[in-house]
């Protein structure tokens, strides 16, 4: 299990894909991280699963 993994999304706006690198050793976080893309918030949740790797649901920050 590495404690930095780089993950890849879809922005819930632009849908293009973008690049996250999560600190898994931070375990659940919620936050808002803007698109690499087209700049709109996108509201991220992330859990960590029994294998240390991140589980990631990005939605747009208004919903």
């Amino acid at each position: 299990m590495s404690l930095q993994e780089s993950v890849e999304i879809s922005c819930p706006y632009c849908g293009e894909r973008i690049t996250l690198t999560i600190d898994c050793s931070a375990g659940p976080q919620e936050y808002i991280e803007d698109c690499q893309v087209c700049c709109q918030p996108i509201h991220l949740q992330i859990g960590i699963d029994d294998n240390g790797q991140p589980d990631i649901v990005a939605r747009r920050d208004s919903e």
